[in-house]
Parts: structure tokens; C-alpha cells; sequence
């Protein structure tokens, strides 16, 4: 099965705005990323978008970076199209259960504002985690 690896590890304080790059995140098994805003938020503890993703987006809007979707990881080299509900992904030394596949936003962010189009609705995964541990840029990503 094909291998990524994780170019970003984003967390934020606050709802509602990108998080930031941190490099490297604590992740606990039930709840998500360490000091993250979402964390503990049901079967959506931890976001996930590709980086290919991203720079497509970047044609609309060029500022686009890891975080800016608000996701916790950023990916390349692995196809998170390829997703179903139920899929379990390595990434560094955490296990993760995919648990829902886009999600429906009640209010259209900065980004769906500016550029009429947001890709998290369709492309973001989001995940449980299943077995907690460290997570840094440069970590392999896997299907499980």
C-alpha cells in the first residue's frame, strides 16, 4: 500500500481560525491533539487534509498553507481520497480510525469567502485516535 509522509502538524487555541504549524504534537488516544481547540470533539478529534489538495487550492488563492483548512495534519504522498470510514492510517507513532469523510460547514469560512469554494467539505478526513504518541513533520503516513 502506498506511504506519505506528514508535512505539517497544526494546532490552534481558538475555533474558527487556521492553526499553526508546531512540528511536533502529542496526540492521546480518545481525545487528539495536545492544547488543540478540537480536542475531545467526538469521533472528529483529529483533521487530516493532503497537501495536493492545498496547492490546488493555491490557484485560487495563493496564502494557502498547512493550517489554513484548520486541520491538525498535513499529508502528502498518500491518496486520502481513497478513504472510507473505518480505514486505519500509522502516522508517526499514532494509530488513527477514519471516522468521517468532509463535513457539512454551517458557516462559510474565510477562505469559501474569498475564493467561493472551500475543499475541506469534501476533502478533509477526519479520525479518532486509536493509539496516542508523538507525531513530527517528516513522519511516515500509512494505511493500517
Amino acid at each position: 500500500m502506498a506511504e506519505g509522509r506528514v508535512v505539517a502538524v497544526c494546532r490552534s487555541d481558538r475555533k474558527g481560525v487556521p492553526k499553526d504549524d508546531i512540528g511536533t504534537g502529542c496526540f492521546k488516544e480518545g481525545i487528539g491533539l495536545e492544547g488543540d481547540a478540537h480536542a475531545g470533539f467526538a469521533h472528529r478529534q483529529v483533521s487530516l487534509i493532503s497537501m495536493e489538495d492545498i496547492v490546488a487550492a493555491k490557484e485560487k488563492l495563493p496564502t494557502l498553507r498547512p493550517g489554513s483548512f484548520a486541520e491538525n495534519l498535513t499529508v502528502e504522498g498518500i491518496d486520502l481520497g481513497a478513504s472510507v470510514v473505518g480505514l486505519r492510517l500509522k502516522v508517526g507513532e499514532i494509530l488513527l480510525e477514519i471516522t468521517q469523510i468532509g463535513k457539512e460547514c454551517h458557516t462559510k469560512c474565510e477562505i469559501y469567502r474569498t475564493t467561493g469554494d472551500c475543499i475541506m467539505p469534501r476533502k478533509g478526513i477526519f479520525c479518532r485516535v486509536v493509539e496516542g504518541g508523538r507525531v513530527s513533520v517528516g513522519d511516515r503516513v500509512e494505511w493500517a
